[in-house]
C-alpha cells in the first residue's frame, strides 16, 4: 500500500475550487492509479478530518506547441473530498477564502 503522502500530490488552486470551500469540499491532484478508498482514508490521515465523500475525475493532458514542436501535458487525476458537517476545516486552505 502506498503511503498518504504519495497519492495526495498536490492542493488545485482555481476559482471554481475555492468557491467549493464554502461547502466543505476540497480538490487535490491525485495519483492516476489511487481509488476512492485510498484517497478517503489519505486525506482523513494527513489532515485529521473525516470524509463524507470523495468524486474522482480524469483530466486529459492538453496538447502544446513550441514553434512547429508539437507536444502533450501529462494526463492528471482529480479528486473532490467533501468533509461531513461536524468535521474541522483543512488548515492550509483557510487563509484562501
Amino acid at each position: 500500500m502506498k503511503a498518504a503522502q504519495d497519492i495526495i500530490l498536490k492542493p488545485v488552486i482555481t476559482e471554481k475550487s475555492m468557491d467549493d470551500l464554502q461547502a466543505g469540499k476540497y480538490t487535490f491532484k491525485v495519483a492516476k492509479d489511487a481509488n476512492k478508498s485510498e484517497i478517503k482514508k489519505a486525506v482523513e490521515q494527513l489532515f485529521g478530518v473525516e470524509v463524507a465523500k470523495v468524486n474522482t475525475m480524469n483530466c486529459n493532458g492538453r496538447d502544446k506547441r513550441v514553434g512547429r514542436y508539437v507536444g502533450k501535458t501529462p494526463d492528471w487525476k482529480k479528486a473532490i473530498v467533501t468533509l461531513t458537517a461536524d468535521s474541522k476545516a483543512i488548515e492550509f486552505f483557510e487563509g484562501m477564502v
